[in-house]
């Protein structure tokens, strides 16, 4: 199983301060940094997007 937007956008929301890859890299076993960067480098993810993915949970707190 790869590393998803899904994922990307759960770091996101719950990530306090610290939004880098390397961060991200070590909370995940499935997924090491170069596996993130390739999956950014390749998904367009505008701010759009991800808010499309994250409003309803947002509105759910």
């Amino acid at each position: 199983m790869g590393f998803t937007k899904l994922d990307y956008c759960q770091y996101l929301l719950i990530s306090q301060v610290n939004y880098t890859i390397t961060n991200l890299a070590d909370h995940l076993k499935k997924c090491s940094h170069d596996t993130i960067n390739r999956y950014l480098r390749r998904e367009k993810l505008t701010p759009h997007l991800i808010w499309e993915n994250v409003k309803n949970l947002c509105l759910d707190i």
